[in-house]
């Protein structure tokens, strides 16, 4: 009746296969665009340094019993002003900060960059 655009390749299978394969198709192409958004995004922001506090950290896990097990790092900074912001950060920053470390970070849009620790803070301890 009509040539489908897919050849052959969807000959003989089942509708409800062909819709799955539908769905998955367009989240896995939605959530490329989203990210490539994002980082364009990041990149057309300017790289801001300014005076923050580690106000906190949390981690993400992900996966395990069969599949491999991913950890995100999150950091939570305050600036002068009062604000918050959250960045994804690496481990190996993730372990380098703690809570009420003060200093300059610096960072693109929502793309964490550097934390510079100032080395003149004082413990109350």
């Amino acid at each position: 009746m009509f040539d489908s655009p897919f050849g052959t390749f969807f000959d003989g299978m089942p509708v409800f296969f062909v819709i799955v394969f539908v769905i998955i198709l367009a989240i896995v192409v939605i959530t490329l665009i989203r990210n490539i958004m994002t980082w364009s995004s990041n990149n057309q922001q300017p790289r801001l340094n300014v005076e923050a506090t580690v106000a906190g950290k949390r981690t993400r896990t992900s996966g395990g019993n069969q599949t491999a097990v991913s950890t995100h790092y999150y950091v939570t900074f305050e600036v002068a002003s009062g604000d918050r912001m959250e960045l994804k950060v690496s481990g190996q920053a993730y372990g380098l900060m703690a809570e009420g470390d003060q200093g300059t970070l610096q960072f693109q849009g929502t793309r964490y960059l550097d934390f510079q620790r100032s080395t003149d803070q004082r413990s109350d301890v």
